[in-house]
């Protein structure tokens, strides 16, 4: 057991929701949003359009540029019955980046809707038309109890990618109970998206808008973007006794060598965008301090995944560790002498109070449902203070949640 994890009360992090508190639609305007910005313990609130005023000049902005798949598939069976396959994770191949440009076959561990009608060794037919071509989509499911689904199609032309953008729906999350519209192909998109693999949307990008972006630009305020493909687990609640018990999902994530020069170049004044965001620079200081502590031999082809574990940050002490800059450059390193440009890894780690940031000056976020990661998260982040954000957002009828309003926390 780690050794630097204290008692967590889960009830100290809750808090009164209302339900017409959570915003149900996005904004027509996106960067309309409300934005309340906390700063070493002041607030003030503004709109989201005006963040380049509250950024200092030579902040580093990480984005996350994941694009949200259309992960919701639905097949009829012969009797009629509707089954939902609910795309999670990829399984063969296993790199989500891999398995979207996949032809003819792909295996997802996946939720199933309505899976005791779906009969052991039944394969499910949908009929396609991409482009006047008839494709036939197939669904097997492999193994009931691990909800493992085989897809294949009978045209190789089109990759999965194709063949879930034709077929499939948005899947909106869970409190958001409606049904998809038009809007929210495009709203529940960051306009800056471009890597395919996530199934709930970074929302705490939602919010920018090429006016925003240009605004920052013209300040001097730079950006870089990595990509973590969001996954499902995002929403779960903690329903353990013990916080650390909690099973945390594990989502894939890639960096660059520009990625690791940028970071380098700015390590005093690094905002990311978006809890995701966070959790990917985070993990990536532990990968450096994987390598520092058991270096990996050189290795030719294909690139080897790394991970950081939920609970590994914890079993160090502070004097055991190295500063930020070395942890970048043992990466750096190592990513050239491998001849990578990319780094391809996942990560499942569970940042909570006393957790110490390595890379993250401050971050921006949405509101979080209460009683998960998220807010320990950002309780993390800026200690008790959390609850006053969470207040001061509840008195001034900030919409919370994936469409709701935006927060600038630099503690």
């Amino acid at each position: 057991m780690p050794k630097n994890i204290p008692a967590i009360n889960l009830a100290d992090f809750s808090y009164e929701l209302p339900e017409d508190r959570i915003a149900k639609f996005p904004l027509d305007k996106r960067d309309d949003a409300k934005l309340q910005v906390y700063v070493k313990g002041e607030f003030a609130h503004s709109r989201f359009y005006k963040l380049h005023f509250f950024l200092p000049a030579k902040t580093l902005l990480v984005f996350n540029n994941t694009k949200v798949i259309p992960a919701r598939l639905h097949f009829s069976r012969p009797t009629g019955a509707l089954i939902e396959v609910f795309l999670i994770q990829p399984e063969e191949p296993k790199l989500v980046s891999t398995a979207m440009l996949a032809n003819q076959k792909t295996v997802w561990r996946c939720l199933i809707g309505n899976k005791r009608r779906w009969k052991d060794g039944e394969i499910l037919k949908q009929v396609l038309i991409i482009d006047n071509q008839e494709v036939v989509l197939e669904a097997k499911l492999l193994d009931r109890e691990a909800q493992r689904v085989e897809l294949s199609w009978n045209n190789a032309e089109w990759r999965f990618v194709d063949i879930v953008t034709k077929f499939g729906e948005i899947p909106l999350p869970p409190y958001i109970k409606r049904k998809t519209t038009e809007q929210d192909k495009t709203q529940y998109q960051t306009v800056y998206s471009e890597k395919a693999g996530a199934v709930a949307a970074p929302t705490a990008g939602l919010h920018f808008t090429e006016d925003v972006l240009s605004n920052l630009e013209k300040k001097g305020i730079q950006k870089d973007f990595l990509t973590l493909h969001v996954s499902g687990g995002t929403f779960q609640p903690i329903k353990t006794n013990k916080v650390i018990e909690h099973p945390m999902h594990s989502e894939q994530l890639i960096f660059t060598r520009k990625n690791l020069e940028n970071l380098l170049a700015n390590p005093k004044q690094i905002v990311a965008v978006g809890t995701t965001s966070m959790r990917a620079l985070e993990s990536l200081y532990w990968y450096g301090v994987k390598l520092m502590k058991n270096p990996l031999p050189k290795t030719k082809g294909n690139l080897i995944p790394f991970s950081i574990e939920k609970l590994y940050p914890y079993q160090f002490e502070n004097h055991e560790l190295p500063p930020l800059e070395k942890s970048l450059e043992i990466i750096l390193k190592y990513m050239k002498n491998q001849e990578w440009e990319e780094l391809i890894g996942e990560t499942e780690i569970f940042i909570f109070p006393s957790y110490t940031f390595r890379i993250c000056k401050g971050l921006i976020t949405n509101y979080h449902l209460p009683n998960t990661t998220l807010i320990l998260l950002v309780a993390a982040f800026i200690g008790d203070d959390w609850r006053k954000v969470y207040q001061e957002a509840l008195e001034n009828d900030y919409r919370f949640l994936s469409y709701g309003d935006s927060s600038l926390l630099i503690p």
